[in-house]
């Protein structure tokens, strides 16, 4: 399950590792449910390279798209993140393991020190 998660996990990093995605994301959080063209408004790019990078973003199951008539709204989708933050929760038990074990070995030898004085 955690290849799985992991490959998950590297497909979103993949997703918001290109700083004009980051920022479509950023804007979403923002902004709420905003229209194609709306975003596209806020770079110095085109429509169309705006749209790939959505695409990319929908792969990633990031955001999501609803088309009603011509109108393109994107969203973020509300769960996304939640595959950070396990990642992040199972990197914070590691480190907390390792300077724990490190607390102990700090200890141990303090306390050998103090006995052969």
């Amino acid at each position: 399950m955690v290849e799985y998660e992991d490959q998950a996990l590297i497909v979103v990093f993949k997703a918001l590792g290109d700083p004009g995605r980051l920022r479509i994301v950023t804007l979403l959080g923002q902004q709420g449910v905003t229209r194609v063209t709306d975003l596209a408004a806020q770079f110095d790019m085109s429509l169309n390279a705006v749209s790939k990078h959505i695409k990319v973003l929908e792969k990633a199951d990031i955001v999501k798209r609803q088309v009603t008539g011509r109108e393109h709204l994107i969203a973020l989708k509300p769960t996304f993140h939640l595959i950070i933050q396990d990642w992040l929760k199972r990197s914070q038990n590691l480190w907390q393991q390792r300077l724990d074990q490190l607390e102990q070995i700090f200890d141990q030898t303090k306390h050998s020190e103090g006995s052969s004085s």
